[in-house]
């Protein structure tokens, strides 16, 4: 699990709000204080993905691999999801409702026009995390999507892709709702 690190003001506040309860306080270096939030865990539901499972199951994993505050976990049975991802036959899109929740579909006029399936699934799912498409854009952009052509199989956001989405949840305590947020995004 990933785990997020906040330091300075709120560890002072934590030491001042012990000591003026009667708990023992102890001051800390403040370069050295350090306070972990977990990330914000979202699931997802890819039993409607048919073919393509895997490719979501690796989509999920390479933003886990990329950012610290979110982790992407499969539903547990019975489990209601944050993200239903379905496969169809129209052009891939994600319908975000709120910042880390909504419908992906995985669409099979894209895979077989040559597109990469993992390629796609990171991609709609950097929508549900927030990412605008950035059309056109190079393969080095993961939200570039389709603009960047067949040839292109990266699957892995660039540094301010990264960072954008660590933004859209840094500052989000778990358990703690985001803000509203609907809208299509069709690539």
């Amino acid at each position: 699990m990933h785990v997020r690190t906040l330091t300075g003001g709120l560890a002072a506040a934590l030491v001042v709000s012990l000591s003026l309860t009667g708990g023992q306080a102890v001051a800390a270096p403040s370069d050295a204080t350090d306070v972990s939030l977990a990330a914000r865990v979202f699931t997802y539901d890819a039993s409607g993905s048919a073919e393509f499972r895997s490719a979501v199951d690796r989509g999920a994993a390479i933003w886990n691999e990329s950012v610290d505050a979110v982790e992407l976990r499969p539903a547990a049975a019975g489990q209601r999801a944050n993200i239903r991802v379905l496969a169809d036959n129209g052009w891939p899109r994600a319908l975000p409702t709120t910042l880390g929740n909504g419908t992906v579909y995985i669409g099979r006029q894209a895979v077989d026009q040559g597109y990469n399936t993992i390629r796609i699934s990171a991609h709609e799912l950097g929508h549900i995390l927030g990412l605008p498409d950035r059309k056109p854009g190079p393969c080095s952009s993961l939200m570039s999507g389709s603009s960047a052509g067949t040839a292109c199989t990266n699957p892995y956001p660039n540094a301010a892709e990264k960072t954008e989405v660590e933004g859209n949840f840094g500052g989000v305590l778990v358990g703690q709702a985001p803000a509203a947020r609907a809208e299509v995004i069709v690539d």
